[in-house]
């Protein structure tokens, strides 16, 4: 009798080939997508203009860097986050964690201890004192 293979919560969610192989065929497109735009059109285009009037006039121009190059800011900023979010995935598996990875945009929790926002009008918060204090001022200096 074969033993049955122990899967974790995210891998029993995760049975989708979709869901489990984005990430990685996000990287392999992205990288497709430089290798063609920066190595094999600039030598197509090359030898598409030595071939048609035996000389190279102009170069190629990488279509991924017009527009301020945002198609490498998008690709970077998707990427980053899947990677993070993968690792997040990963610890919470190996510590046993149930609790879902946290969500880009969630409200930053309260802080433990906080101090009132001052009021308009009301007297100034006492000042805390220091061994090296200034010098204390005549109420009306002499001018």
């Amino acid at each position: 009798m074969p033993a049955e293979e122990v899967k974790s919560e995210s891998a029993k969610k995760n049975e989708d080939w979709m869901n489990s192989k984005w990430r990685p065929a996000m990287g392999w497109m992205y990288m497709a997508v430089c290798m063609a735009d920066f190595v094999l059109f600039p030598v197509l285009w090359s030898m598409v203009q030595v071939l048609g009037d035996g000389k190279v006039e102009t170069q190629w121009s990488p279509i991924t860097l017009q527009g301020a190059g945002l198609f490498h800011m998008a690709m970077g900023a998707i990427l980053g986050i899947a990677a993070y979010g993968r690792t997040q995935e990963k610890l919470n598996d190996k510590a046993g964690a149930t609790a879902p990875a946290p969500t880009f945009g969630a409200p930053a929790p309260a802080p433990a201890v906080s101090t009132p926002a001052p009021t308009f009008g009301a007297p100034a918060p006492a000042a805390k004192t220091s061994p090296f204090a200034a010098p204390q001022q005549p109420p009306h200096p002499e001018i």
